[in-house]
């Protein structure tokens, strides 16, 4: 469908305060300030005024929603740890051949245990264990080994859209060679493989709708190797025909303890990573430019999908909060969701509040009276359940939305104070799309502060200067489901 709306601004008399507290205050003119949200407020962004549109409000969950995050359990997660640390070491050149120890046992029960949530899922659900032989690099892999990753499908009803969640089963030791001595990585990382595995476990359950989009469980190896497991799950869908349209990856890894090293614990914060400009073999050298030009190096597509998620899981369902950072990863480190970016595919990190390095990549002993080793006692499984709760809030918002539009961008033909908007339907069509919403912020705002309605079109005009604000466009479906929102780009 392709149509316009247009979007006027009244007239505004009033002087504006350069210090108002929330510029929606100003911005709407409204008097209940209860309905104005805190969490996208910026008491730096005061301006510009307009009277067009609405607060963006954080998405409350939907019914089915609220009772999957009901239903995660701290005990299944806390046997799930467990299991995994049963198996000693879990490096990825560890043995293979044994049932009760090193990563060949760990992957073939974690098989083993999304095959039962499968048995149970009225064909829903689908697992397979992938993998191929990786060779020596000369670094961290010293022979030929098979390494696998082994994933879950929940099917959606779109033909070709997916997001993943993921955390990484294989562990280290001080000495990333050692394969042999026990390596038990409770925290580092059978937390997050535990998050991938519960949300299956649930969400599959079959009272539960289809969602549209696909959703597919991973737990990967080779992390500590090299990424070696995230790049070949992100190559297998990116090299697949057609290409498998994966909107949004979730890595969860380290996000066991919300105590850190001195003590401090932060027990409802989940930190949340989202890269600014994409790789150059993503965007090439002239798109990167107009990016930098229109000042759009802020929002890309993993900080937009770091931005939905805030939006949709800070709630009391959660009871968490989503300390959104700006930057891809812990500073100069990296994760399984690097892989997915420079594949073109937009992806974040949750990494617990505050890091305890001696309980990560260490050897278990205790010396000068402190106790290293990534140790289960030091993790925290309702922290966990609630951290779950955030990936499925995001997950299952993110799959039952209409998805992202595509070819969004905004008119330069000539100098106007108004916007002029365009795009085309999400990748999935428009069947599910029951209208568009154009979002907007200050430039110094980090989260959509307005929204405006426009109705099913595929252009809309604005009484609002593009030189002020930051626009996005986003789809929604009939029963209120937002997708991500999507920055324009300049056409002439």
């Amino acid at each position: 469908m392709w149509s316009r709306v247009v979007v006027l601004q009244a007239a505004f008399a009033a002087a504006i305060p350069f210090t108002s507290r929330n510029p929606a205050n100003i911005l709407y003119n409204r008097g209940d300030v209860s309905k104005i949200s805190p969490t996208f407020s910026c008491s730096a962004s005061s301006w510009p005024p307009n009277t067009i549109g609405k607060a963006n409000l954080p998405q409350p969950p939907s019914e089915d929603l609220a009772s999957i995050l009901a239903l995660v359990d701290p005990k299944r997660i806390e046997a799930t740890i467990k299991k995994l640390v049963s198996f000693g070491t879990r490096h990825t050149l560890s043995t293979q051949t044994s049932r009760t120890r090193g990563i060949g046992a760990a992957r073939d029960w974690l098989h083993a245990e999304y095959q039962s949530y499968a048995d149970t899922s009225d064909g829903r659900l689908t697992v397979e264990t992938i993998g191929y032989v990786q060779q020596p690099d000369g670094d961290r892999v010293t022979f030929p080994v098979q390494l696998s990753d082994v994933v879950a499908t929940l099917k959606g009803t779109d033909q070709n859209r997916v997001y993943v969640i993921s955390g990484h089963y294989d562990t280290r030791n001080t000495n990333i060679l050692d394969y042999e001595g026990d390596a038990p990585g409770a925290d580092d990382d059978a937390s997050g493989v535990a998050v991938s595995l519960e949300l299956a476990r649930v969400m599959s359950r079959p009272e539960y709708p289809v969602p549209k989009a696909s959703i597919a469980f991973a737990a990967v190896a080779g992390e500590e190797q090299g990424l070696y497991g995230s790049q070949f799950l992100a190559q297998t869908y990116a090299n697949s025909t057609p290409r498998v349209n994966v909107e949004g990856m979730l890595n969860n890894d380290i996000v066991g303890s919300s105590k850190g090293d001195d003590g401090v614990t932060n027990p409802h914060v989940i930190r949340l990573f989202g890269q600014g400009l994409p790789p150059l073999n993503i965007e090439n050298s002239a798109k990167r430019e107009s990016r930098l030009q229109i000042g759009g190096e802020n929002d890309t597509p993993a900080r937009n999908l770091a931005r939905f998620i805030k939006e949709v899981a800070e709630n009391e369902n959660t009871q968490m909060n989503v300390s959104v950072i700006y930057r891809l990863d812990r500073y100069l480190r990296s994760g399984d969701h690097r892989p997915f970016l420079e594949a073109g595919y937009p992806a974040v990190r949750f990494t617990e509040p505050a890091e305890d390095y001696a309980h990560q990549h260490q050897n278990v002993r205790v010396e000068d009276g402190t106790q290293y080793g990534d140790l289960v006692e030091f993790v925290d499984f309702d922290f966990i359940a609630r951290v779950a709760r955030v990936n499925g809030a995001a997950l299952w918002s993110l799959a039952n939305s209409p998805g992202m539009p595509t070819n969004v961008r905004v008119n330069t033909t000539a100098l106007s104070n108004d916007s002029i908007l365009y795009w085309d339907p999400p990748l999935a069509g428009e069947e599910n799309v029951a209208a568009y919403e154009v979002v907007w912020r200050s430039t110094a705002a980090p989260f959509w502060t307005d929204v405006v309605d426009v109705g099913l079109v595929n252009v809309a005009t604005l009484d609002l200067s593009k030189d002020n604000v930051v626009f996005g466009v986003r789809a929604r479906s009939a029963d209120g489901s937002r997708g991500v929102a999507v920055l324009p780009f300049p056409v002439a």
